[in-house]
């Protein structure tokens, strides 16, 4: 829903409320942490619970509730910092909604400024932690995101959730979560089939989101695995996809 500018559109805004006075749950579900994420949330007037870190949390946006937090096991957390410290690759480590790194260099500066939150250096992160954390994320260009999400994909083979994000990110956890997990949660929750659902994603952490739902969209210049899934393709944020698929829902029930 927001692209390189980093901001919702006052026409999405619109369209998501629009939707909602329709009494049609709208549901975000995201890589993101919670507090990265709460903002947009509030924007948009939204109450459903939001799923984050993959599907690893869901929360409360008003009350900043974990009403679902599933994190990666202490142990297989330090074998994979361990591994990624091997490969000298800057790590973003998530615990109780908290980044926090081995330094602060660029990698770090430039994604705690893109997304507005503090990060804390805590020297070689798999001496310091000492609690399950939610999220491991590997930063770095995309030809070598690419060659560690081969590898880790083997390393770690069904006892990580490893998935690209963005082509400089490389997610790794828990391997019970997902977001179509963190959506079924949600369902649940609120009471609304998977058949009648519609999900929106472009990266290829989304394929698990549109295989769950009734029908995958995928917007513009999607990762080729979730163009695969998807039922069809709407344009990117700069087009405003999503709301304009919104707003044909809207103008389809008069």
């Amino acid at each position: 829903m927001i692209g390189e500018d980093a901001l919702l559109s006052q026409r999405t805004i619109a369209a998501i409320q629009g939707i909602r006075r329709a009494r049609i749950p709208f549901v975000v579900v995201t890589g993101r942490m919670f507090r990265s994420v709460r903002p947009y949330l509030e924007q948009a007037g939204l109450e459903e619970p939001a799923v984050c870190y993959q599907g690893a949390v869901v929360a409360d946006p008003a009350t900043g509730e974990f009403l679902l937090h599933v994190p990666i096991p202490l142990e297989l957390a330090r074998e994979a910092l361990a591994a990624f410290e091997a490969e000298a690759v800057h790590v973003n480590c998530y615990v109780g909604d908290e980044l926090f790194v081995a330094e602060v260099n660029e990698y770090a500066r430039r994604y705690a400024d893109f997304q507005h939150i503090p990060v804390t250096p805590v020297g070689r992160l798999s001496d310091w932690l000492d609690e399950p954390p939610t999220k491991l994320v590997a930063v770095d260009d995309d030809r070598r995101i690419t060659e560690l999400a081969e590898r880790f994909q083997g390393l770690f083979k069904e006892r990580l959730f490893v998935s690209t994000s963005l082509p400089i990110f490389l997610e790794l956890a828990s391997p019970n979560v997902s977001k179509g997990s963190g959506l079924q949660f949600v369902a649940e929750r609120l009471g609304f089939e998977r058949e009648r659902t519609v999900a929106f994603g472009d990266g290829e952490n989304d394929v698990e989101l549109l295989e769950w739902a009734g029908y995958g969209i995928a917007v513009a210049d999607a990762h080729p695995r979730l163009q695969a899934a998807a039922d069809w393709t709407c344009p990117g944020p700069n087009e405003a996809g999503v709301a304009s698929v919104l707003e044909a829902v809207l103008d389809s029930q008069g």
